[in-house]
């Protein structure tokens, strides 16, 4: 279980690699206007660090006491994760 949470969370850590570059560039979505669109995108890049962090201390906090749920929790940040990789793949 432990292992598991590591691997996981060295995963996102790589992930914000990347990240930072996206979320300079998503700001170029506006480009052609401000819209609800737009600011969705923008928003969805930004949150990812915040779920990254918010997601690894709940399922550390709860792990002893609740492993299934530690492990769901932990793939919360696996969304963002798959979404840019299913990007890349187009």
């Amino acid at each position: 279980m432990k292992v598991y949470l590591i691997l996981t969370q060295i995963l996102y850590v790589i992930g914000l690699l990347p990240w930072f570059v996206f979320w300079g560039l998503s700001f170029m979505s506006f480009d052609s206007g401000v819209g609800a669109a737009n600011l969705g995108f923008v928003l969805a890049i930004t949150i990812y660090p915040i779920a990254v962090v918010a997601c690894s201390i709940i399922a550390w906090v709860i792990h002893k006491r609740k492993k299934r749920a530690a492990v769901i929790v932990n793939l919360i940040p696996m969304l963002w994760v798959l979404g840019l990789g299913s990007l890349f793949l187009l």
